[in-house]
C-alpha cells in the first residue's frame, strides 16, 4: 500500500502541469492546449522500441513518472513503461479508444467510441468509475480544478460537453451544441471553448456550464482549439485556419493556403502559430497576424497535431513519416520512415518522443544515452 501511495503522490504532483519537463500528462500538454514541450528534443533521436497493439493508434500518449499510457483502435487503454515498452497493464473498453488520455491525481481518463468516459487507477489499471454520454467520444478529456475539487471535461457525439467529477464519476453540468463534438475542449481564464460540426465556437463558463459566448467558425470545426492571450486558434473544413478573439467575439485573421481542410491541432508560441494541413504541409505563421512565415511539404496530409520543443517542431504525416523541423525556418531536421499514416499527435517529456501510428505500433524515441 505505501508503495502505491507513493506512485499516486508521484503522479499527483507531475501531472499538475506539463513545464515540470519530465510530463507530458494530456493531449496538447495542458489544459489550454498550446502544444508547447519545456522538455527539449534531443539531436540524434533513435527507436528505443516499438509496442504493437491489435488496431490503429490514432489516440496521442500521455507521459507521466516513466508511464505512457495511449489508446488504441482494438479498444484498449495500455499503460507502458517508458525506458523499455513493457507493458504494465490494458483495460478493454468497448470500442475503439482514439481519444487521448489524461493523467490527472493518480487517475488514467480516456473516452471511448462505446460512448463512455472511463477513470481507471493509473497505477494498476482498475476501474474507478465509467460515465455514459449518448454517443461515442473520440476527443481528449481536459480538467479544471473548482475548489478542491478536480472536475474532467469532454466532449461526445451526443452533442454534448460534459463536466464530470473525478473523484465520484458523477455529472457536474453538461452543455448542449447544435452537432458532433470531436475534439477536445480548451481551458484558459475560468471558461472552455471548442468547436464542433455545428460550425461553432462554443466559449462556456466552468463554474456552471452556462454560455458565455457563440462565434461563426464558417464551417465544421473537427480538431481541438488552442488558447492564448484571450484569443482562440483552430482551423477549419472550409480551408480556413482562424484567430478569434474571444472578449470580442470576432475573427482577428484568417490564413487560407490551398483549398484543402484543417484538422490538425495548433502549437502555439509566443510569437508563432503551427499546425498541419490537409493540403500535405505543416504551416508555420505569425501570431500576430496570421502571414505565413513557412510550411514544409510532406507527402500526405498532416492530420497530427504539431508539438513545439524549443527551436524544433515534431509531428506526424499520412505519408508513413515522423518529422522534426526547425522552428526558425521549417527546414527537416530528422525523420523516421513507420510506412503507415500517423495520425497520432507527438508527446514529448524529458528527452522522449512518444507517437502512435495506424500500424497498431507505438514508437518511442530518444538519443541513446536515455535508455
Amino acid at each position: 500500500m505505501n508503495l502505491v501511495q507513493h506512485i499516486v503522490g508521484l503522479l499527483m504532483g507531475a501531472c499538475l502541469a506539463a513545464q515540470a519537463g519530465g510530463s507530458w500528462p494530456m493531449f496538447r500538454g495542458g489544459p489550454a492546449l498550446t502544444g508547447v514541450a519545456d522538455s527539449p528534443l534531443p539531436d540524434g533521436l533513435k527507436l528505443m522500441w516499438n509496442f504493437k497493439t491489435a488496431g490503429p493508434v490514432k489516440s496521442s500518449a500521455a507521459i507521466v513518472s516513466n508511464q505512457v499510457v495511449i489508446g488504441s483502435g482494438d479498444g484498449n487503454i495500455y499503460a507502458l513503461d517508458l525506458p523499455h515498452g513493457q507493458k504494465s497493464w490494458s483495460y478493454k473498453t468497448g470500442g475503439a479508444v482514439d481519444s487521448s488520455p489524461l493523467i490527472l491525481a493518480g487517475a488514467v481518463i480516456a473516452g471511448s467510441a462505446d460512448g463512455s468516459l472511463y477513470a481507471l487507477n493509473a497505477a494498476t489499471g482498475a476501474l474507478l468509475w465509467k460515465y455514459e454520454t449518448g454517443d461515442k467520444i473520440l476527443g481528449a478529456p481536459n480538467w479544471v480544478k473548482s475548489g478542491e475539487t478536480n472536475c474532467v471535461l469532454v466532449g461526445s457525439y451526443d452533442f454534448k460537453l460534459h463536466c464530470v467529477n473525478l473523484a465520484t464519476g458523477k455529472a457536474v453540468w453538461t452543455y448542449e451544441s447544435g452537432n458532433y463534438i470531436n475534439g477536445s475542449p480548451a481551458v484558459a481564464d475560468g471558461s472552455t471553448a471548442f468547436g464542433g460540426c455545428d460550425a461553432t465556437l462554443h466559449v462556456i463558463s466552468l463554474a456552471d456550464g452556462t454560455q458565455i459566448k457563440q462565434v461563426e467558425a464558417g464551417a465544421y470545426v473537427a480538431g481541438s482549439i488552442a488558447l492564448a492571450g484571450g484569443r482562440a486558434y483552430f482551423g477549419h473544413f472550409e480551408n480556413e485556419f482562424q484567430c478569434i478573439d474571444l472578449a470580442e467575439g470576432k475573427k482577428i485573421w484568417a490564413f487560407h493556403d490551398l483549398d484543402f481542410p484543417y484538422f490538425s491541432s495548433p502549437a502555439v508560441t509566443k510569437d508563432r502559430v503551427i499546425f498541419g494541413g490537409r493540403d500535405k504541409a505543416l504551416h508555420c505563421v505569425k501570431r500576430e497576424d496570421g502571414s505565413k512565415v513557412w510550411s514544409f511539404g510532406t507527402r500526405g496530409k498532416v492530420d497530427s497535431s504539431p508539438v513545439v520543443c524549443g527551436g524544433k517542431v515534431v509531428v506526424g504525416s499520412d505519408d508513413g513519416r515522423v518529422y522534426v523541423v526547425s522552428l526558425d525556418q521549417g527546414k527537416e531536421l530528422w525523420s523516421y520512415e513507420i510506412g503507415q499514416p500517423v495520425e497520432s499527435s507527438p508527446a514529448v517529456a524529458d528527452g522522449w518522443l512518444v507517437i502512435g501510428c495506424d500500424d497498431g505500433g507505438v514508437y518511442a524515441f530518444a538519443a541513446p544515452a536515455a535508455k
